[in-house]
């Protein structure tokens, strides 16, 4: 009986996708929410881009290789691709390099860099 429902069960799904009229669109359908689930999976957002997390993950990753960049001291968030750098470094080369290092990351549409040197007042959001 559970094979004779298998093969029911078979038969119904080839019928659908293979149907004459409508199976190449369904086919096409099917194909599209196996790539987005694909791409969700690898915590990317449409058309591969990686959604906002990720991309902040990444960008942590990138920036806190060195063991010079004061990691408790900068924050990193993603917003739509943006990311926005903020804290206290103890250089202004560091800031710039920081910055830099963040938009060589790929899926990064753009920096906004409020890091600041101690003493200095941080820069306001744009």
């Amino acid at each position: 009986m559970r094979k004779l429902l298998g093969l029911i069960g078979l038969g119904a799904a080839l019928t659908y996708f293979f149907h004459p009229e409508q199976g190449v669109r369904r086919r096409a359908q099917l194909r599209g929410r196996i790539e987005q689930m694909r791409q969700r999976a690898q915590g990317h957002g449409p058309m591969g881009h990686p959604d906002d997390v990720t991309l902040a993950r990444q960008v942590e990753s990138e920036l806190f290789r060195d063991e010079e960049v004061p990691k408790g001291q900068i924050n990193v968030n993603a917003e739509n691709g943006k990311i926005v750098l903020r804290g206290e470094v103890g250089e202004a080369e560091m800031i710039r390099d920081l910055e830099q290092r963040a938009r060589s990351v790929q899926g990064v549409s753009e920096v906004e860099n409020l890091l600041h040197l101690p003493g200095v007042e941080a820069p306001m959001h744009k």
